[in-house]
């Protein structure tokens, strides 16, 4: 049977009960051919460890936050490639032939396109708008898978630790090294995030905080606005229900 390229799957999760046994369950047969997952465990208080322990290779304990655990996960990683995946998002089935293509390539690192699980039409916009946006930008987003190369990841000194916007930050700096690796095959991440919190209610959301933050806003009151706007919209949604 073929092995895959040397890669670990690096799979940051936080209260992820109801989507980390299918994300898992996609990545069996890539761990037949040779990759490697490594579930990271930001001290989740709903059945995730035990639902995650007997479908990846390792769980590993760590701090909350995606960027200590994503810099938890590459530390215990031996994959020459390493692939950070959302704990929501499903990978395409031949991403092992795709990161072969990279591994040939003179790129540094790279990131799938993205899907978004809904079927409503407005979702296929957002996916389109984010997949446009990364290829004009040479940024990526945590969504969209973003893999590099071990030798890189360690010598830009892994994700800054920092509340929200830690994958903006860790492209900027790869984007000095080389422009992204574009896989067109999407990766599929749920799309209930829309689904709650209103689909261009988030669009707008997500809009002003990196606007916010490419105009030099301190990432943790980032994170507090995002924190408060999901609370209002929870609190407008469970209204409307009521109702």
């Amino acid at each position: 049977m073929p092995r895959s390229p040397t890669v670990s799957i690096i799979i940051p999760v936080l209260n992820e009960s109801v989507a980390i046994v299918p994300t898992l369950q996609r990545l069996a047969a890539l761990r037949e051919r040779g990759a490697e997952v490594i579930v990271v465990d930001g001290d989740s208080t709903d059945d995730t460890r035990a639902l995650a322990e007997s479908l990846c290779d390792r769980l590993v304990l760590s701090e909350r936050g995606r960027g200590v655990q994503m810099n938890r996960g590459a530390a215990e990683a031996t994959g020459e490639v390493l692939l950070f995946l959302h704990g929501d998002t499903v990978l395409p089935t031949e991403a092992d032939k795709a990161l072969k293509a990279f591994l040939l390539s003179d790129r540094a690192w790279g990131r799938f396109d993205v899907r978004l699980s809904g079927n409503r039409p407005v979702f296929r916009l957002i996916a389109s708008m984010m997949n446009l946006r990364s290829r004009l930008t040479g940024i990526a987003t945590g969504d969209q898978g973003i893999f590099v190369r071990r030798g890189i990841f360690e010598k830009q000194g892994g994700f800054r630790e920092m509340p929200l916007m830690e994958d903006i930050e860790f492209c900027r700096r790869l984007r000095r090294v080389s422009r992204p690796f574009c896989i067109s095959e999407s990766v599929v991440t749920d799309s209930r995030r829309w689904e709650q919190h209103g689909s261009w209610r988030t669009i707008w959301l997500m809009w002003r905080l990196r606007w916010r933050y490419w105009r030099g806003a301190d990432p943790a009151d980032l994170a507090l606005a995002y924190r408060t706007e999901v609370r209002r919209s929870t609190a407008r949604s469970s209204e409307v229900g009521q109702e």
